[in-house]
């Protein structure tokens, strides 16, 4: 039986490439969106839509059609983006954020776990600007906070899973040209998926709780 790999927030950029790899590569691809896309549908997988990650009755639903279904590889891609600086503060903005980017990929990881079999790996697309080391330029206030927030639940979830063979990864996919930061990133969502993919291919027990850039560098917290 083909292994099977969920992924959230799979409709666009990172998360759509993500999908169209793993399948190419022989897995069962389940896909979880809110709205899904064209691109999405044109590809051979199961596409669940009208799951917003961050409502509690949405994942309840979503793991409710999970159930009975082995999963080898969940990824917390789902993410939303926003500058809030001093001068420019909106807590509405902020406090979303945290929401989808923090709690609701801890949300997911509990509503599926009893769905991730021994040696199953959960990966969190997180980010290196939810480094406190690597700040060097302040702004970005709640999309830091909920990524370090999020780096945080991933290394208590890797030390609960750890006694039932499950990894976990905290990774940086790099700076990606999608339409979140409007496509200014330095590399494509290819590459990042292909990255991403090689580092979780890498996860294993000895290594799990760490905090990777796509490229394979570890990050400072």
């Amino acid at each position: 039986m083909n292994k099977h790999v969920v992924i959230t927030g799979a409709n666009r950029g990172i998360g759509l490439e993500l999908c169209r790899q793993y399948s190419q590569q022989g897995y069962h691809v389940t896909a979880v969106v809110r709205k899904s896309s064209r691109e999405l549908e044109a590809l051979a997988i199961d596409v669940i839509p009208n799951i917003d990650v961050s409502r509690e009755s949405d994942v309840n639903t979503f793991a409710q059609q999970m159930r009975g279904r082995q999963i080898d590889i969940l990824i917390n891609n789902a993410g939303i983006f926003s500058n809030e600086s001093l001068a420019d503060m909106n807590f509405d903005r902020i406090e979303a954020q945290f929401a989808v980017n923090a709690v609701a990929p801890v949300r997911v990881t509990h509503a599926l776990q009893s769905s991730l079999i021994t040696g199953a790996k959960v990966a969190m697309v997180t980010s290196r600007m939810g480094s406190i080391a690597d700040n060097g330029s302040g702004a970005y206030i709640g999309y830091r906070m909920s990524k370090a927030a999020l780096n945080a639940a991933g290394v208590s979830l890797a030390h609960e899973f750890k006694p039932r063979g499950v990894a976990v990864a905290l990774l940086h996919p790099g700076f990606v040209q999608t339409e979140m930061v409007n496509y200014a990133g330095d590399i494509g969502p290819d590459v990042a998926a292909e990255r991403l993919i090689k580092r979780i291919d890498e996860l294993n027990l000895s290594n799990t709780g760490t905090f990777w850039h796509s490229s394979g560098d570890e990050l400072p917290w």
